[in-house]
Parts: structure tokens; C-alpha cells; sequence
């Protein structure tokens, strides 16, 4: 599955958060977004907006601790990345290109690229992330200003969250295609 490596970055800052020093994951996490740029420009693909928008997001929040000698909480570095984040994937979707639509396009033939079913689709799946990614900001916003709230409680409904949108992302294009009316005497 294609997002999941457009969601590297991501997956690499929470990976290192949990290593190192927030310096070190956003610059980790800048570092492999821009290679997934770069790589997607070696193929000759225009980038992905989950990747530039990554580029920008950590670029910009290592530049921010660099500059600033930002001393970041585990949860406030987290709430600034899941923020980013979710306001990416908002704004794919205000602009009308939902941000799975690219990664869709890698898989389904170009002749269903503009149909009605399949700009719908990504916009529901696109939007499941965009819920996963709010509930995500929401828990690292608990863990800052709710602390009475267990930090188990707030890890178990993010990983539920984040495996929620996996498995949409994977059920419910199958789902769309068993549904979709066949002319008749096609084989099914």
C-alpha cells in the first residue's frame, strides 16, 4: 500500500521520538520526505501532495527548534506534527484532490480516473485518514492539557484509529468495485 510509504515520514518522527530527541525526528522525518520527493522525481511522477506537504511540515518544525531553541514535550511535538498532518489532508480535500486520489491512480486504469465513483471513493477514504489524523491531534491535546487522562487510553484509540483507516482504505474500494452494476450478460 502506497500511502503507508507516503506516511514514512511520519512513521519514521514517532519511531524516532521514542529514540532520540524531537531534534532528531523531525529532522529524520524531513530527510525522508524530501527522498520520497526526490525519488518520485527520479521516476519522472510530479510529487504527491502528502509528500510536499510533509517536506513543508517538518522542514519547517526543525527550522522552528533549530531557530528557536524549541524544547519540545513528547505531546507537543506530536500535537504539531498530527496537526500538520490533519491540515494537510483537510486541505487536499477543500482543494478537491483528495490525497489518496494520487496513490489510487497508481493502481486503477486511467479511464475510471474521473469518474464520479472514484473521485467519491477517495474523498470518503481520504476522509476516514482525516479522521484518523484528528483523533490522533485530539489524544496529544489530552495528553497536554487532560492528564488525568491515562496515556494507555490515548495510545490504544490512536493505533485503533490509525488501523481503522488502514483497513477502510483496503475494504472499501473492494466493496465499491463487488457493487458496481455490470452490463448485462457480463461476466462476474
Amino acid at each position: 500500500m502506497s500511502i503507508l510509504l507516503g506516511l514514512g515520514p511520519f512513521i519514521l518522527f514517532f519511531v524516532l521520538m521514542r529514540l532520540s530527541t524531537p531534534l532528531i525526528a523531525l529532522a529524520g522525518a524531513t530527510a525522508l520526505a524530501a527522498i520520497l520527493v526526490g525519488r518520485g522525481a527520479l521516476h519522472g511522477t510530479r510529487p504527491k501532495i502528502l509528500e510536499i506537504g510533509s517536506v513543508i511540515l517538518f522542514g519547517v518544525l526543525t527550522l522552528y527548534t533549530l531557530a528557536a531553541h524549541a524544547d519540545w514535550s513528547i505531546a507537543g511535538v506530536r500535537l504539531a506534527v498530527d496537526g500538520g498532518l490533519t491540515l494537510i489532508v483537510l486541505v487536499s480535500l477543500a482543494i478537491r484532490r483528495p490525497f489518496t486520489l494520487q496513490y489510487a491512480r497508481e493502481q486503477v486504469p486511467e479511464q475510471f480516473w474521473t469518474s464520479p465513483i472514484f473521485i467519491r471513493t477517495n474523498d470518503l477514504i481520504s476522509g476516514a485518514w482525516f479522521g484518523t489524523f484528528l483523533i490522533s491531534a485530539a489524544c496529544d491535546a489530552a495528553a497536554i492539557w487532560l492528564p488525568a487522562v491515562p496515556l494507555m487510553v490515548e495510545i490504544v484509540v490512536s493505533v485503533a484509529a490509525f488501523v481503522a483507516a488502514v483497513w477502510f482504505s483496503v475494504w472499501y474500494p473492494a466493496h465499491v468495485r463487488r457493487n458496481i452494476p455490470r452490463p448485462a450478460g457480463a461476466a462476474g
